[in-house]
């Protein structure tokens, strides 16, 4: 009989030794090299993070800057009575100092590419943030926190997200600017931020229904956390950035001097549900011409991210934002009220006018004539900014074949916040390593 090699004869069969399969031991092995690297790397992030992300509750008095800071102008006591075209003073001049208090997800993303195209056409000097997209955001706003800023610099906008505090932003701006704002429906504009900031709102991570919104809104007091992170995007969001406390009581008298503050210091408050009248106004209060203000939207969801809120989960909503509920009825009303003062009639031939000339653009610029989803757009300089773990923001593929006349034009008005804020020289240095990240990571 042959023998194995190294096997005597009459000995015994050794018994097999049972080993893990080469490919699974070698998985194994990767996997625990992955979560050492991925605790090193969170926790790595969790430092970066608290270095660029300030402290919700910073105070007034830690962001002013420091006193004997030599300010832009004098402030006046009242904003002026601006001019507006057409007027029976005659002709005007275009307005190009302009503040724009940008609210969140109000589609004031649309508004700033208007007036990043403006400042660009005309080399205006924009105060813009240094490092992000935004004033330290939700920090309030101080002057030191303006890129390249100096005692003393005068700027013709400011229009990045901002926790807003007038004092601070008057002092960049010469005494004749044009404050304007934009509002939106609370109970809509809650929808919206609960879809998109939702994710990083960690007491929503507690509800495990499907349609956590509606599960939200059954008992909001059983979730919400008041002190808890980033607890400013679910509740009068627009109180919290025009720099009010969210948190006061409805009956508080706080509550209409607020309000009625927001009067006295901004010339005009747009309303969302009723852009193009909005815009309108804003050409006629500054002086523009038609093509400054034609638009694409941008930063929109798709279809079918966006479930409706039924009338009982609207009205909950609504009594949820009940500051935000307030603040819209007053612009709702005072903004009508303008509309008659411009005349209904003109009203409807200038928004027919704007339509027209934005479905033009609409047919000279976007390929295919329509916004598309992320994974459709084939240039990344026309990528939009994504919500954590979605995919829901709309972009647009600009056509290959533009006449010049219109090349540059199409361009700008299709180019996203970011890359646009890029192409205007500003410091994202935070905004493009956080992007890397998340690309890296596919979040």
């Amino acid at each position: 009989m042959w023998l194995r090699q190294g096997e005597e004869r009459g000995s015994q069969p050794r018994p097999k030794v049972s080993e893990m399969p080469l490919p699974q031991k070698k998985r194994w092995v990767s996997m625990a090299k992955g979560l050492v690297l991925g605790a090193l790397f969170t926790s790595f992030l969790v430092l970066l993070y608290s270095y660029a992300v300030p402290p919700l509750h910073a105070g007034l008095a830690s962001t002013r800057t420091p006193e004997g800071t030599a300010p832009c102008s004098p402030e006046p006591a009242e904003p002026e009575t601006q001019t507006p075209a057409n007027s029976s003073a005659g002709a005007c001049q275009p307005r190009r100092d302009i503040v724009f208090m940008k609210t969140h997800k109000t589609a004031s993303s649309t508004l700033l590419n208007i007036l990043f195209r403006f400042g660009q056409k005309h080399g205006l000097k924009f105060a813009f943030p240094n490092g992000r997209n935004d004033f330290d955001y939700p920090a309030f706003f101080a002057r030191n926190l303006v890129q390249d800023y100096r005692p003393g610099a005068c700027f013709n906008i400011i229009c990045n997200h901002m926790r807003f505090h007038y004092d601070e932003v008057r002092g960049l701006v010469p005494p004749n600017a044009t404050f304007i704002t934009v509002l939106r429906d609370p109970a809509r504009l809650f929808e919206s931020s609960f879809h998109y900031f939702g994710s990083v709102v960690p007491f929503t991570w507690k509800l495990s229904g499907r349609d956590k919104l509606a599960e939200f809104l059954q008992d909001p007091d059983r979730y919400y956390d008041p002190n808890g992170y980033n607890a400013h995007y679910l509740r009068n969001l627009l109180f919290f950035d025009l720099g009010y406390d969210s948190s006061l009581d409805p009956g508080d008298p706080q509550v209409q001097e607020h309000i009625l503050e927001v009067e006295r210091r901004f010339h005009l408050v747009l309303l969302q549900e009723y852009f193009d009248e909005s815009l309108v106004l804003l050409k006629d209060l500054l002086c523009w011409q038609l093509e400054d203000v034609l638009y694409f939207k941008l930063n929109a969801r798709r279809a079918s991210a966006v479930p409706r809120l039924s009338g009982e989960l609207y009205r909950r909503a609504t009594a949820w934002n009940v500051l935000d509920a307030r603040l819209y009825r007053h612009f709702n009303a005072s903004f009508w009220r303008k509309v008659e003062a411009f005349g209904r009639e003109r009203m409807a031939r200038e928004v027919a006018a704007l339509r027209r000339a934005n479905e033009r653009m609409r047919r000279i610029c976007i390929d295919g004539g329509r916004a598309v989803d992320a994974a459709a757009i084939q240039d990344s300089a026309m990528q939009p900014w994504q919500p954590l773990g979605a995919k829901s923001i709309l972009g647009y593929n600009l056509k290959k074949s533009i006449g010049q006349r219109h090349a540059q034009l199409c361009r700008r008005m299709l180019t996203p916040e970011i890359q646009y804020l890029m192409d205007l020289g500003v410091n994202l240095w935070v905004t493009k390593l956080w992007k890397l990240i998340r690309d890296f990571l596919r979040w």
